[in-house]
């Protein structure tokens, strides 16, 4: 095996060099001098035989298209290097940071027992979670900025792997003074000449569309709001009816308007909610035991 000619030191200096996008806000960030830092980031790209940024004065400091690939593998070995630390410590212990990204509309009832429940059995990790659109954090996780990310199985790319830790059916939304209100299931087609109310947040649209498509009904789109909650209050103020897949348990508005949820009377499948990763990349201990969690929290 060949002698490494660069330091965790320095990966760990490149890495806050990256994500803070100057030598300023990386120095307060790890409390060292710019010099410092600038020396370190030229020492590596001189180990490596690569030019991984451009310093720019007033611009701050951009990846190269190479220093970008580094970043990713430089987070990766960082993270390991911690795993190692805490082994080497505490044996079966786990410590550190654990960064979880999750689609922003299963975030208010998905995450927070996941969070609590994991650092209840493990208080030495910390987890650091992001709420987006699915795209956004898939390109986040290939870019090494995440660990893990819950989702919908809906648009992965084939790069990520996955796995199944829940389920859940789509529904129909509607006011609660709606006519089909006390029905105990709802026909797509009886809503067919109705205004549709249709969140529009990747993947959620796409799978919308194909739910309708299985019922053959063009929905009367008159409403596309980008959020989960505009969506509900539109809806709360009888201004169309929705098809959602995320349940609340909070059947109001945020005014306090009252809704109702209605099961879908064609056949419509079932959601999976995922736990993903890139298929690059081996899950460290901490991202691993959170899979595991997931997975046993599942089969109870």
């Amino acid at each position: 095996m060949s002698r490494l000619r660069f330091s965790l030191r320095q990966l760990e200096y490149f890495v806050a060099v990256a994500e803070s996008g100057t030598l300023s806000g990386a120095s307060e960030k790890l409390l060292v001098s710019q010099p410092g830092l600038s020396q370190a980031l030229g020492d590596l790209e001189r180990a490596l035989g690569v030019q991984l940024a451009v310093r720019r004065k007033a611009h701050g400091v951009t990846l190269t298209p190479t220093g970008t690939q580094v970043l990713q593998y430089a987070r990766d070995l960082l993270r390991r290097a911690e795993d190692l630390e805490n082994v080497a410590a505490g044996g079966d212990t786990l410590a550190g940071t654990l960064s979880v990204g999750c689609y922003v509309t299963l975030a208010p009832t998905a995450l927070p027992p996941l969070m609590q429940e994991f650092c209840d059995l493990h208080p030495g990790v910390t987890i650091d979670f992001v709420e987006d659109t699915q795209d956004v954090l898939q390109r986040r996780l290939r870019q090494g900025e995440l660990d893990l990310a819950v989702l919908y199985d809906m648009a992965i790319d084939p790069e990520m792997a996955r796995t199944v830790i829940s389920t859940v059916h789509p529904h129909v939304l509607l006011p609660a003074d709606h006519r089909l209100a006390h029905a105990t299931e709802v026909s797509l087609v009886d809503l067919a000449d109705e205004p549709c109310v249709q969140f529009d947040a990747p993947p959620s649209s796409t799978n919308t569309h194909r739910i309708f498509e299985q019922a053959g009904v063009v929905p009367n789109v008159r409403y596309r709001p980008t959020t989960f909650e505009t969506t509900r209050a539109l809806v709360g103020r009888g201004m169309g009816y929705a098809v959602l897949v995320q349940r609340p348990e909070n059947n109001h508005t945020y005014e306090g308007r009252p809704l109702v949820v209605k099961e879908i009377a064609e056949d419509v499948r079932e959601e999976r909610i995922v736990i993903a990763w890139p298929r690059s990349m081996t899950l460290h201990r901490r991202a691993q035991a959170f899979v595991d969690f997931c997975l046993e929290r599942r089969a109870d």
